[in-house]
């Protein structure tokens, strides 16, 4: 408990030096990772259903090679590749929007140390240091957040290629 304690303190000083952008960054970084997990899940466990629910009703099918069948076809794949993609843009812009984010926490930051250097002068190096990491805090945040959604997004994007493909292979086209 004494761990978790230490560990909450040692957060609350860094958002603390770093301003309220972090909240924002945090709120991004979350709404990331839960669309990430989600959409991990919807492959490991509620698309394989679905592939094996198109492919049995495919196999059911006495024409499968008719014009009408084909549409059919194409239109299941269809359903289950909008299926596949479903937030896959929202996770690539919440992405993008990290690093953006500890920019706008940059400029306010360097925004409070021109403040202090108009109303303080340049003589008190110690104020200006706390609306530089107040500046420099926020960029960092907003980059590893994003760092980490790249690494996983792409991943994340080549397996809904992957399940996709295996699905058009496992419906024949004749």
């Amino acid at each position: 408990m004494l761990f978790l304690i230490e560990q909450w303190e040692s957060v609350r000083d860094f958002i603390a030096a770093g301003g309220d952008v972090l909240y924002v960054v945090a709120a991004a970084l979350f709404l990331m990772w839960a669309f990430m997990i989600e959409r991990f899940w919807y492959l490991a466990s509620v698309f394989p259903k679905l592939r094996d629910e198109i492919v049995s009703n495919w196999d059911a099918r006495e024409d499968t090679t008719s014009w009408y069948a084909h549409r059919i076809r194409d239109t299941w794949i269809s359903q289950a590749s909008d299926g596949l993609g479903t937030r896959m843009l929202l996770i690539k812009t919440l992405v993008a929007m990290c690093p953006l984010i500890g920019l706008l926490g940059t400029v306010t930051g360097m925004i409070g140390v021109f403040e202090t250097m108009a109303t303080q002068g340049t003589s008190n190096p110690r104020l200006m240091a706390a609306g530089i990491s107040m500046a420099t805090i926020p960029t960092m945040a907003g980059m590893v957040a994003a760092l980490s959604g790249v690494f996983f997004s792409s991943r994340l994007e080549a397996k809904v290629k992957i399940a996709r493909e295996k699905l058009v292979d496992a419906l024949p086209h004749h």
